[in-house]
């Protein structure tokens, strides 16, 4: 399931793309945003179909060489421990994953030396090894060598970032966010399964499509009155020397803090602290952290911040959102 910091991001990317068109309409946008969070879905789709195309190339491998002149005994007699992986096979019988990899924008018979690229790579686990090697396996090693896969060998993997980037310019940002997702579906799948299905994307989708919309529709309409809060607490700084996505990042905290009544001012602030960090630059963290803690004491004695609920939580707790 993603995260609320995913969504927070995603709302950020929007409201960064929407500066080129500020007249958009906002339920325009919102559509758009719709569709960029549904691509992280798409893109576990394409994770998911990565394993079970490793399995065919294998099969067809190993056909090849039992048509060989003169083919040897392990030729003839290959190990096909990892063709018959119970959790791959699973993914392979999906009704839900070949629907979705039916209209999936991949082909991967277009792509085949990087299935062969990948599957070098997990030959050379230790993990991939010991499992080929192992005199019995069961679905439980099974299952954790599909998810040593993902973790060891597709999650640092920089030729498959490239490749998702390259299919669509989001999925770099959504690779890690959507590999989680894959990785923690197949933890709970179970032996003897007919039908698996992937992990829902949404803890409660009600409850996070109102978030993000409400955030992005909120900081788009209260971004005057967050420009301006924001620019009373710059000393020696000019707000067009700011880059454009501190500012973006400032105005969404102080629209949640305002907004969003259950959420605590200390989640607010790390949520857009971390965000910063990454999509920012090297002191992004520490200025926004400066900026936005002094307009929620502000907030806080003119009687602007109305917490409610978990929203009153004490402020010095160390608080973290799923």
């Amino acid at each position: 399931m993603i995260s609320r910091r995913y969504l927070r991001i995603k709302v950020m990317q929007a409201l960064y793309a929407r500066q080129a068109n500020p007249s958009e309409e906002i339920v325009l946008g919102e559509k758009n945003l719709d569709k960029s969070i549904a691509q992280c879905q798409t893109l576990s789709y394409c994770f998911f179909s990565i394993l079970p195309e490793i399995k065919r190339y294998l099969e067809n491998k190993f056909e090849d060489r039992k048509g060989k002149i003169f083919p040897t005994q392990e030729d003839l007699n290959p190990n096909t421990r990892f063709i018959d992986n119970q959790v791959i096979i699973q993914m392979e019988n999906s009704s839900e994953f070949n629907r979705e990899w039916s209209r999936l924008p991949i082909d991967w018979s277009q792509h085949k030396e990087l299935i062969i690229s990948l599957f070098a790579q997990i030959e050379a686990m230790p993990e991939y090894q010991a499992y080929m090697a192992a005199e019995t396996t069961n679905y439980k090693t099974d299952k954790q060598l599909v998810l040593d896969i993902f973790e060891k060998v597709f999650a640092p993997s920089e030729i498959l970032q490239w490749f998702f980037e390259e299919q669509s310019a989001h999925w770099l940002d959504d690779y890690n966010d959507a590999l989680l997702q894959v990785y923690q579906g197949v933890v709970f799948w179970k032996a003897g399964t007919e039908d698996v299905k992937a992990a829902p994307l949404f803890k409660d989708k009600e409850e996070d499509t109102f978030f993000y919309k409400k955030l992005y529709r909120k900081t788009i309409e209260h971004d005057q009155e967050c420009q301006e809060l924001i620019e009373d607490k710059l000393k020696n700084w000019e707000s067009d020397r700011i880059i454009a996505t501190d500012m973006i990042l400032m105005k969404m905290a102080v629209c949640e803090m305002m907004e969003f009544p259950s959420i605590p001012v200390k989640v607010t602030i790390n949520e857009y602290i971390e965000i910063a960090k990454v999509y920012g630059s090297e002191k992004s963290g520490t200025f926004i952290n400066g900026i936005v803690d002094r307009i929620a004491q502000e907030l806080r004695e003119t009687g602007r911040l109305n917490k409610q609920g978990r929203g009153l939580l004490n402020e010095s707790l160390n608080i973290t959102e799923r």
